[in-house]
């Protein structure tokens, strides 16, 4: 339910993005496909994004272009650890190259495989566009009001959002 009110602390924003390396190739994008929808000032996307968010309105269009220290940061040497593929979802269906979800203490981290055994998997714990300056556009869609049980949580619920 839309209320149009300016992207601020506690607002629910949803938005479409096109993400780009500074050659212009385009690496992501939700055209097509379910926004992104998160609670602004609760750390839910990258701080420089949410910066740029703030005070914007559905209709709106931003463009970033975000050095590594402001996006997903310079790539660390010796990342690569051996890990069993017990810890990684969906460990079949992976290949070398492919970015997958890590279960780690502090939720799911992007790693990227390197190698792949009979049980153990080794994978590049740098996020798979760490060391990047990469092109951001942001299409605010929608904005509303969260409840009081998001704010509470420190996320969105419901579709777009965070199920319990």
């Amino acid at each position: 339910m839309s209320d149009s009110t300016p992207i601020g602390k506690d607002i629910v924003a949803t938005f479409h993005y096109t993400l780009s390396d500074e050659a212009g190739q385009k690496l992501e994008s939700t055209e097509g496909e379910d926004p992104v929808t998160y609670l602004h000032g609760h750390g839910n996307i990258l701080p420089a994004l949410e910066a740029l968010l703030e005070g914007k309105n559905p209709g709106e269009t931003v463009e970033a272009i975000l050095p590594p220290e402001k996006a997903y940061g310079e790539r660390k040497a010796n990342s690569v650890q051996r890990i069993s593929k017990k810890h990684l979802k969906d460990a079949g269906r992976f290949k070398v190259g492919d970015a997958v979800p890590l279960h780690t203490e502090q939720g799911a981290q992007l790693v990227t495989v390197v190698k792949i055994g009979h049980s153990m998997v080794d994978v590049d714990t740098n996020h798979p566009y760490s060391g990047q300056t990469l092109k951001f556009t942001l299409n605010v869609t929608d904005t509303r009001s969260a409840s009081a049980e998001e704010i509470e949580h420190g996320h969105v619920h419901g579709p777009g959002g965070h199920h319990h």
